[in-house]
């Protein structure tokens, strides 16, 4: 019934006779865009045919070759860097954190050893920190009588500050700056003061050479540190870093001792990174509390989430706004847990599957720093006359800061695709052509003339299987034995 309609439709509407076949695979051959075959076909000489067949079977695997080696080299995601220095009229100054090494002050930490301890419990969540357990005692005496004490405030109160005896000259650009344009920080050196925090539009050095200059009296007779801790040093340390970051001492931070005049040559550098297969950044990484991605900002974000989520709480040295962790809490919890974090390796940076990749891209400012002694013979005598300070006085608590830019240029380092789509392919289209005279044209034709000769094979083997209709018909019949064993047979 219908099977045998869809048969005769077959037979005479889809299925070319063998003559019609014969003469579509010679007209394909002689009209193809794929060069060489028409030479095959047509050539009556057989040695001619046979050196035109290895001709266009060598090819052939060469073209097969070289593009498996192309889609090979291009899915090893492979980079090349450029290197390009681009100079400028006018060029945007980077923030500046500046931090005392000597934190506290004297008079409020004299007979309170275990503050020290307490600050690097906190300073602990931001660098890998050991406390021996010599001190654990002392700790938990001074936590049980002393509940409600605060160190964030304790800090705010009696650490280092930033004032006029403290700062005695600023000068940026040659313009005066003053105190109150430095924003107040907490780092692992506690108080810390930054400028240009928040990136202000007259921040721009117009001339290399010249930039910020500060002097600054560390007032060793006020401030103090715990040498048995191992801050034995006296002076000022300071960080260079992107205005929209926050600072990170970590290995990173600059030191002058007092009596010193360092000068910093700074230069700019941009680093761009491919995404993930090609790099190792995220594009689509945004951080909570940050303006920009950076890799610490991350960690700091990371580390915050879990200690809120094991503790209840929050250091008011990391981001967020959840509540703020006591002393009790920092000693019992968080401290642990930061221990915890970096064990188990809950917050790690670096490659593209870690909880911080690298940023797609990131400003660093690389430092030439020079030292001199500061002031001679007739400028310690000015000095000492000004501020009315003995000579001794001043080289034991002034440092002299100066930060300016190398030349007005910044480099930008950027890491490219070294293979691209378009040139994939524009290497697939040359090897073709080259070898087989192909084009995307040749592509369709022999994808047209292969779909064409499947579906006659299709066709055929569809009209030869057994007519399924007269076995039924056989089989519903009432058989004899003999029938039956051979209805059977042919079922």
């Amino acid at each position: 019934g219908i099977l045998e309609k869809i048969r005769l439709c077959l037979i005479k509407k889809l299925l070319p006779d063998l003559e019609d076949r014969r003469k579509y695979h010679e007209e394909f051959a002689s009209s193809t865009s794929f060069h060489g075959v028409h030479n095959i076909v047509h050539t009556q000489s057989k040695a001619r045919k046979v050196l035109w067949l290895l001709i266009v079977t060598g090819c052939l695997a060469t073209v097969i070759w070289q593009i498996c080696s192309r889609f090979i080299y291009y899915f090893s995601w492979p980079t090349s860097t450029t290197v390009v220095v681009q100079y400028v009229e006018n060029v945007k100054f980077p923030a500046v954190t500046f931090c005392n090494l000597n934190r506290f002050q004297a008079h409020a930490v004299s007979n309170l050893k275990v503050i020290f301890l307490i600050w690097n419990i906190v300073s602990a969540i931001l660098q890998k920190f050991a406390m021996e357990n010599k001190h654990s005692q002392e700790l938990n005496d001074f936590l049980l009588g002393n509940q409600n004490f605060s160190i964030k405030d304790f800090t705010r109160k009696n650490g280092f500050y930033l004032n006029s005896s403290t700062l005695l000259e600023c000068d940026f650009f040659g313009k005066p700056c003053y105190p109150q344009d430095f924003e107040e920080v907490f780092t692992e050196y506690g108080n810390c003061f930054t400028f240009n925090h928040n990136d202000l539009s007259a921040r721009r050095v117009t001339l290399s050479g010249r930039g910020l200059h500060l002097l600054f009296d560390v007032q060793q007779d006020k401030f103090t540190d715990e040498p048995t801790l191992g801050y034995t040093d006296a002076g000022i340390t300071f960080v260079i870093h992107s205005p929209q970051e926050l600072p990170r001492f970590d290995g990173l931070g600059l030191l002058t001792p007092v009596g010193m005049h360092a000068q910093v040559a700074i230069r700019q550098l941009k680093s761009i990174i491919q995404e993930y297969p090609w790099g190792e950044c995220k594009p689509d990484i945004k951080l909570q509390y940050h303006k920009i991605y950076s890799t610490n900002g991350c960690l700091l974000e990371c580390k915050a989430r879990y200690i809120q989520d094991w503790c209840g709480c929050l250091p008011f040295i990391l981001p967020g706004n959840g509540t703020e962790c006591d002393l009790l809490k920092f000693y019992k919890c968080v401290y642990p847990a930061v221990y915890d974090i970096e064990v188990k390796g809950l917050c790690t940076v670096g490659t593209h599957n870690s909880t911080c990749p690298a940023p797609c891209e990131e400003t660093d400012y690389p430092t030439t720093v020079t030292y001199s002694n500061f002031g001679g013979e007739k400028a310690i005598k000015y000095f000492s006359t000004k501020l009315k300070k003995s000579p001794e006085y001043i080289r034991q608590n002034l440092v002299r800061i100066e930060i300016k830019y190398h030349d007005l240029s910044y480099k930008i380092t950027q890491q490219q695709k070294a293979l691209t789509i378009s040139e994939l392919l524009a290497d697939v289209g040359g090897q073709l052509g080259l070898f087989c005279g192909a084009s995307m044209i040749t592509i369709i034709e022999l994808l047209e003339y292969i779909f064409t000769n499947f579906c006659w094979m299709c066709i055929f083997l569809l009209l030869k299987a057994p007519d399924m209709p007269q076995w039924n018909n056989l089989c519903q019949k009432q058989p004899t034995h003999k029938e039956k064993t051979r209805g059977i047979q042919e079922c």
